[in-house]
């Protein structure tokens, strides 16, 4: 990894599984921190695919490897009494660990914050869980279902007519993980002032509602109700939807006058520009059917790809909709090498790495995601540890297998 990326000289020691946790320290391991992945004798859970039974046998699925490139890999017993001391060995130099088990689960293995600030008072402590470490719902389990369901996002996703939908990838899992990168930076920041460590509490549910802060806002200032509004704009005006064309469905993203004038006239009815009912916004929202139907009688005559071509030179936000195979060749993409090309005992595959440019070139993976415990050794000799304790160690059980 290059030492000119922002976290180069970070250590972070990651015992997170799953989704939250992973993603939250990948956001360091693509700008240059040496993340130390803890594994379990048996791997992260998310190592089994569901979906492609080869990437399963090699403890290898898209998911995992998502979210763990540019990792280290040890794979340890934490029950086993004996690797408490590798533990504590290998935090007298790290910066920052993060887990998203329960809380109490580290406590429980002689992990906890206040146990290991002692051996390390700059250490900064992130925990991610369900709903944090205060509260009725403290111990409870949480995964990105429940989450969804109880923050009230599943109750404004989806068309009225089908009752409440789940969004359709792991929304509050990751918006945890990004809170969590933003608080381990935070205290990163705060600890070069003073020098200090930090325990960072961050909760699945309160990352979700903050970043529903508009929708909490008018509940609580205006009593507003939310429920599914199909592919409608937050907005709620009606030119923010989808919309049919001669071979597909678009959104339009039209929000203002101008737009609303170029949207009209690029579809060749300048005409209804003059039409009272939809002299302005209000008179638009209660004539809704009627506009739909004047704007999706003027794109049937070409698709979907015609439209956004023609209005998005017309400067009308909007946007064909597309599958994830059909966006990722798209030439924007290539362009800001978003997705990087990576490569892996079984070949070469693209992924997506950051969604921004550090000093006009996009963070980078270097590496794919570690097999089960491939740096074990590696981690450990640099620990100290000779050879010879590495091997008694692997004959009790207290590591995984000596990598391949």
């Amino acid at each position: 990894m290059p030492t000119s990326m922002p976290f180069s000289q970070v250590k972070i020691l990651d015992f997170t599984r799953y989704v939250a946790g992973p993603f939250a320290t990948f956001q360091f391991a693509v700008l240059g921190a040496d993340v130390i992945k803890v594994e379990p004798l048996e791997g992260d859970p998310t190592r089994e695919s569901p979906v492609d039974k080869s990437l399963a046998a090699a403890k290898m699925s898209p998911t995992f490897f998502a979210m763990n490139p540019n990792k280290r890999s040890i794979a340890l017993d934490l029950k086993s009494p004996e690797s408490i001391p590798i533990i504590h060995s290998l935090i007298q130099d790290i910066d920052v660990l993060c887990e998203n088990f329960r809380p109490g689960v580290m406590k429980s293995l002689g992990l906890d914050y206040d146990t290991l600030k002692a051996l390390n008072p700059r250490l900064i402590y992130c925990s991610i869980s369900g709903f944090g470490h205060s509260g009725p719902e403290k111990y409870t389990a949480a995964f990105d279902g429940k989450i969804q369901a109880m923050s009230g996002v599943m109750a404004m996703n989806g068309d009225p007519a089908g009752g409440p939908t789940r969004i359709g990838f792991a929304a509050c899992d990751l918006i945890a993980g990004m809170t969590g990168a933003f608080a381990i930076s935070s205290a990163l920041y705060e600890r070069a002032n003073t020098g200090q460590g930090a325990f960072l509490d961050v909760s699945m549910l309160d990352s979700t509602l903050v970043f529903l802060s508009s929708q909490v806002s008018e509940a609580t200032m205006s009593g507003i109700q939310h429920t599914q509004m199909g592919n409608q704009s937050v907005s709620r005006k009606p030119t923010g939807n989808r919309f049919k064309t001669g071979d597909g469905d678009i959104v339009l993203a039209v929000m203002n006058e101008k737009q609303f004038i170029k949207l009209l006239t690029t579809l060749g009815r300048p005409e209804a520009l003059n039409d009272p009912r939809f002299a302005n916004w209000a008179t638009r929202t209660e004539h809704e059917k009627a506009l739909r139907e004047l704007i999706e009688t003027a794109m049937s005559g070409h698709g979907a790809a015609y439209w956004e071509k023609t209005l998005t030179a017309a400067d009308v936000p909007c946007g064909a909709i597309r599958r994830v195979d059909q966006i990722i060749e798209h030439p924007q993409l290539e362009h800001r090498a978003a997705l990087q090309k990576v490569k892996t005992f079984k070949g070469e595959f693209r992924m997506a790495a950051a969604g921004f440019q550090w000093q006009d070139k996009a963070p980078t993976i270097e590496t794919g995601a570690p097999l089960l415990g491939e740096h074990t050794d590696e981690i450990l000799l640099q620990a100290g540890y000779s050879a010879e304790q590495i091997q008694q160690l692997r004959g009790k059980g207290v590591l995984g297998p000596a990598p391949a």
